[in-house]
């Protein structure tokens, strides 16, 4: 896989946002942010030492990765059972697309109930009580 490829997978997965945030770096959400949504997934567009791309792995999947060659703790985020992967090649694509939708499970789990219900929703509310929540956020930071 290579970032493009896994930009679209990751696109496809049920209830995922997408941010463009820290420099260089698409950021995959569980959810808006707006609304409480968690990131799940990190796509590095920078050719830097933070890897090309950090996910969710949780405790377990966390140990196992990190045993594999080309992965390794994810910066920042270690502590919370992320890791990176060093190179595209690190994971046979199969794998990839069941570790990151295993990542996105993960995240989704972990989800306030009030996140779960507005993600529960049907599209049209949930789209509209977005926009309203991102027209307050952005009112609210040029208040400051």
């Amino acid at each position: 896989m290579d970032s493009e490829s896994t930009r679209a997978f990751l696109l496809r997965l049920p209830l995922v946002e997408e941010t463009l945030q820290w420099g260089n770096n698409l950021v995959f959400w569980v959810g808006d942010k707006a609304i409480g949504g968690k990131m799940f997934a990190l796509l590095n567009l920078d050719a830097d030492s933070n890897g090309v791309l950090s996910f969710a792995a949780g405790p377990e999947g966390a140990a196992e990765l990190l045993e594999i060659d080309g992965i390794f703790p994810a910066p920042y985020l270690a502590r919370a059972h992320w890791v990176a992967m060093e190179r595209w090649n690190a994971l046979r694509k199969s794998e990839l697309e069941a570790r990151l939708r295993a990542a996105r499970d993960i995240v989704e789990a972990k989800l306030p109930k009030r996140t779960r219900d507005v993600l529960a929703m049907p599209l049209p509310e949930r789209r509209k009580l977005i926009a309203a929540r991102k027209k307050e956020l952005a009112t609210r930071g040029k208040q400051r």
